[in-house]
């Protein structure tokens, strides 16, 4: 090991005490914060959550502290060492699998989260009675697929097939799940679609090479941590290719992608942070069911339908909550900081083989 990396580990561990023993001798709550993903795309989120806090008077660094881990690919490790800080509660953000290592490293800290499909993903056994010390907010999105699918058949002529990116090695949900859902609503607005498997860049970049070649209608991106930390990877190869995409998240269009749909991302970081402050007042997290978002966000980027060559329908304008005539970063990626997110308002509607010389062909139906 390199004599400053050395250094800054060493800084980092006894900066991290520091703030473990001050807590301690304020008696303020220590609180971990887990999350799979980065500090920079997790702003507005985290903001969110932060405001829960609020809600209950716990302000970081005055009447609490928060430690802070973001994954980068190393839950287990990381997971481990917050249980060893022995904090009060456990927010693990970001999807399953910051989740799962955090339930894994514990059974006695409460331990609150931010993921979809948490019954199929292992996390609790029922959004009622979610039993145990593992609780926190569903935002459902492998149900949503479908109508992602719907929205975007709206915008695209009828003609080639659509294409569902999935990640067969994630953890949101069963690829029967994630096929079931996707199968339905083609077999219902009569469209075909092809599913396609990523879990490694190397895969992503072969998927996307096929999906241009066979010059496909349009794309539906799954709901997944490695997806969402390829963003500017995804919306910079669709603008170069003309492929009209749609997301889970408004982060995609935000920073250039076409559209999303799904739950508010800042709201239900706002009720994990809610739920972390029952938590500290006395609640007993065993008592707390699962929540499920009641606001969604359909968002669109007018000024990238304009230069996919879509014309956007009158009636779909007005469904949507967002609609963004501006792109805040150029089609080859660069990173910035995210606006405000929106006012929105709540509205919801409800196979495998392998291609030897590409990515894994998971399903094509009809």
């Amino acid at each position: 090991m390199k004599r400053r990396e050395f250094l800054r580990l060493v800084g980092g561990g006894i900066a991290t005490w520091s703030r473990v023993a001050h807590a301690q001798n304020q008696n303020m709550p220590l609180i971990g914060f887990l999350s799979s993903r980065s500090p920079e795309e997790s702003k507005p989120h985290l903001a969110g959550f932060l405001r829960g806090l609020e809600a209950f008077g716990y302000v970081d660094g005055k009447t609490a502290t928060i430690e802070y881990r973001w994954a980068n690919g190393q839950y287990d490790r990381l997971a481990t060492e917050l249980t060893g800080l022995h904090p009060a509660i456990i927010a693990a953000a970001g999807g399953a699998p910051s989740a799962r290592a955090a339930k894994l490293a514990t059974s006695s800290i409460p331990i609150l989260f931010v993921t979809s499909d948490s019954v199929s993903e292992g996390l609790v056994s029922s959004l009622n009675r979610p039993t145990g010390n593992v609780t926190g907010v569903d935002i459902m999105s492998g149900e949503l697929t479908g109508k992602r699918l719907e929205l975007l058949a709206r915008l695209v002529p009828a003609g080639s097939a659509f294409a569902f990116l999935t990640n067969p090695n994630g953890v949101q949900s069963t690829l029967k799940t994630k096929t079931t859902d996707i199968d339905r609503a083609a077999h219902a607005l009569n469209r075909e679609v092809v599913v396609v498997g990523a879990s490694t860049d190397i895969e992503l970049d072969s998927c996307l090479s096929m999906l241009a070649k066979n010059r496909v209608a349009g794309l539906v991106v799954e709901n997944d941590p490695f997806f969402d930390s390829r963003r500017e990877h995804l919306i910079g190869f669709t603008a170069q290719r003309l492929i009209p995409a749609i997301y889970h998240i408004r982060e995609f269009p935000a920073a250039g992608g076409l559209m999303s749909y799904g739950a508010s991302l800042v709201d239900a970081y706002y009720q994990m942070g809610v739920q972390v402050g029952r938590v500290l007042k006395g609640a007993n997290i065993a008592d707390l069911p699962v929540i499920r978002p009641t606001k969604f966000e359909l968002t669109l980027n007018l000024k990238t339908a304009k230069a996919l060559g879509l014309a956007i329908p009158p009636n779909f304008l007005a469904i949507a909550d967002e609609v963004i005539e501006w792109r805040l970063t150029p089609p080859l990626m660069t990173q910035v900081d995210m606006p405000p997110a929106s006012h929105t308002r709540g509205y919801y509607s409800q196979g495998n083989s392998t291609d030897k010389n590409g990515p894994p062909l998971l399903r094509h139906s009809r």
